[in-house]
């Protein structure tokens, strides 16, 4: 028996029926379409399936679509306005964040999260923010540097330099 569930996602109101057992990332890239949104590993290991529900970061692969019933969910497509990209996409673009691509949505929503707690994060606590969240490119510098770059385009400060910092 299939259960009637309405959600705002990235801003518009779509009403679902869903089973009691479809699982909230299944829902949003089947039946709402919008694929952006990662299914890595199906056990909340990885963070590709990380979106906001009500502002939150949350991984969408354990959590039933039911239970977001009259939430407001933000998925990676919902980050571009009319008057351009969101700055953390920005700051991925800017500083080589993207890598392969897989982990991106899912970072840059736990980061959005992450920035709006702590809008002026150090390094160590940018690496812990986004822990739950798995690059299988490793390439966590370049990342580390959008965040970074997205915090200070999102505080209005001067932007940090997007020239490639060697590891020695």
């Amino acid at each position: 028996m299939k259960t009637p569930i309405t959600l705002k996602i990235n801003g518009e109101e779509h009403s679902f029926e869903v089973e009691p057992r479809t699982l909230l990332v299944h829902l949003i890239r089947e039946q709402a379409n919008m694929t952006g949104t990662h299914i890595g590993c199906d056990t909340s290991s990885c963070g590709a399936c990380t979106l906001l529900i009500d502002g939150k970061s949350a991984k969408s692969c354990t959590i039933l679509a039911v239970q977001a019933n009259g939430k407001e969910i933000t998925t990676v497509e919902g980050l571009a306005t009319a008057e351009g990209v969101h700055p953390i996409q920005e700051g991925f673009k800017e500083n080589h964040g993207l890598h392969c691509g897989f982990c991106t949505p899912g970072m840059m929503l736990r980061a959005i999260e992450l920035l709006e707690k702590n809008p002026d994060p150090t390094e160590e606590e940018i690496r812990w923010g986004i822990s739950g969240n798995l690059c299988r490119c490793t390439g966590y510098n370049n990342i580390v540097k959008a965040i970074q770059y997205a915090g200070a385009k999102m505080r209005g400060d001067e932007l940090p330099s997007t020239e490639p910092v060697f590891v020695e």
